[in-house]
């Protein structure tokens, strides 16, 4: 016997209260419409559901079980409206991001954290890729969200790309360099230390190699390569070992972790940080608000980077300005 799921919540409203009025009332019904189902219900399961004469209305054994299932129901739909209103709000739902290993490793999955302590709702599956794979991944709507760094004009064809941080990179070492104690360094101070290659399709792979082309380095001494961020920087605070890093990495961990910059000037990539989107699909709430957090929180950072370099001397090791005083030479 298939029961009208409609008629077990109208029910469930009239046992709830005591009347038919006022389960039209809750139900935004007429009365008569909630009358007919009770009359309708009672034909259906050839019993009564209600004792007679009894005010207010008393279920029988048989309606109050009904009206469990009802009330089952009811509390469904209640929560399904609430998720509908919850995911056009943004307050839950899932967000599928991925993005460089450094940057997501650095700054995003601490971000990630934050944005989840205002948001419990929401959960966030984060992943790591390069260029290609993210624009892939987003295009057979794996994806998100994508965190990448792009020329101004980069983006692919149907993409979207919103800058949240110009690309700069230093040269990253250990904050007791031999290199730091030198008044003057020249092409052969560097070629006498040993280099970290970065991650294999990471873009600060060919920042490395255009830097060192830059200073007349034609062949590096590579000892470590494609190791996380951490063990990066676990490698460069046991060695005296360089490495190209984004100067907003570094800055990052400046209190934490025993790193520092060269006080050299470098050739800067002409692209940005940003946030990958497919141009065209309908946005998700949920994900558009992590994105609004993550922007928030890199325009904060390069205000902090700003009072930072402005600021007196720290005692802890500070980072150079990309215009530093320090005198550097290609002079061999």
């Amino acid at each position: 016997m298939k029961i009208d799921e409609k008629h077990l919540i109208q029910l469930a409203a009239v046992v709830e209260t005591g009347s038919v009025t006022a389960a039209a009332d809750l139900l935004g019904l007429s009365q008569p419409a909630v009358s007919r189902t009770l009359s309708v219900l009672e034909k259906r399961v050839g019993e009564p559901l209600f004792k007679p004469s009894k005010r207010p209305l008393e279920p029988t054994p048989l309606g109050q079980q009904l009206a469990e299932h009802g009330r089952v129901i009811l509390e469904a739909s209640h929560r399904a409206s609430e998720t509908i209103a919850g995911f056009r709000a943004g307050a839950v739902g899932s967000v599928r991001i991925a993005g460089v290993p450094f940057f997501m490793d650095a700054f995003i999955s601490r971000m990630i954290g934050e944005f989840q302590i205002q948001q419990p709702g929401i959960r966030v599956d984060q992943s790591y890729a390069n260029l290609p794979d993210l624009e892939k991944d987003i295009a057979l709507n794996r994806l998100d969200l994508a965190i990448c760094p792009l020329g101004l004009v980069d983006a692919g064809k149907g993409f979207t790309f919103t800058p949240i941080l110009n690309a700069r990179n230093i040269v990253a070492c250990r904050t007791n360099h031999p290199l730091l104690r030198k008044r003057r360094l020249t092409t052969n101070d560097l070629v006498d230390y040993p280099w970290i290659a970065p991650l294999p399709g990471s873009p600060l792979l060919a920042d490395m190699h255009a830097i060192l082309l830059s200073i007349g380095m034609n062949e590096v001494n590579i000892r470590y390569s494609g190791g996380s961020l951490l063990a990066v920087f676990n490698y460069l605070e046991e060695t005296d070992a360089l490495a190209v890093l984004p100067h907003s990495v570094v800055f990052a961990h400046r209190r934490d972790r025993r790193i520092t910059a060269l006080p050299l000037d470098v050739p800067q990539p002409n692209r940005s940080l940003g946030i990958l989107r497919l141009a065209g699909r309908p946005r998700i709430p949920a994900a558009e608000k992590l994105a609004n957090h993550i922007s928030a929180r890199f325009d904060d950072l390069r205000q902090l980077i700003k009072r930072h370099e402005n600021a007196p001397r720290e005692r802890v090791p500070s980072l150079p300005s990309s215009t530093s005083c320090a005198t550097w030479s290609t002079a061999g």
